[in-house]
């Protein structure tokens, strides 16, 4: 029976690596899809985007809504090619939390509550993924590849063939 449960484990273990492509590069795709196209819908509406935040008492709501705006579309895109995912995350999560606080503030009044809202799932999933990366399936990862490659070697007191004029 012991031998039977680790032989389970060894292999859910292998087919956990096997697939470990599979929840970055989703929960990449899936964010980055849902911010892009929020980005662009409040870029194209930015007039709406200004009054509304207006009405949420956020100051110079011009620019705000420029920016958080702009954050989304860019972020969103970023997270979509998987390019500098860690650093285009971060700017989200800011955003997210702005948005918890001001708009979605009085729909909050336990933990419940709080994990119940789809921005703080947006936050979660956005952790993760300045946390851990954009996985293997991404520009990231395509650029990680590269730079982890080895070099060229030379022998030493010789000059790369390069260098020969």
């Amino acid at each position: 029976m012991k031998n039977l449960l680790i032989k389970i484990d060894k292999l859910g273990d292998a087919i956990g690596d096997a697939l470990r492509w599979v929840a970055p590069t989703l929960a990449r795709l899936t964010v980055g899809l849902v911010f892009a196209q929020s980005g662009w819908g409040k870029l194209h509406g930015l007039d709406n985007v200004t009054k509304y935040f207006a009405e949420l008492g956020i100051p110079a709501p011009g620019v705000n809504a420029l920016m958080a705006s702009t954050t989304e579309f860019v972020c969103g895109w970023l997270l979509l090619l998987g390019l500098a995912t860690r650093f285009a995350a971060v700017p989200l999560i800011i955003t997210m939390c702005v948005a918890l606080r001001t708009a979605l503030w009085d729909q909050i009044d336990s933990l419940g509550s709080l994990f119940g809202l789809v921005e703080f799932l947006y936050i979660t999933l956005l952790v993760w993924l300045a946390t851990h990366g954009a996985g293997p399936l991404s520009l990231d990862g395509l650029i990680r590849l590269r730079r982890d490659q080895p070099g060229p070697t030379t022998v030493v007191g010789t000059r790369p063939s390069s260098a020969i004029a």
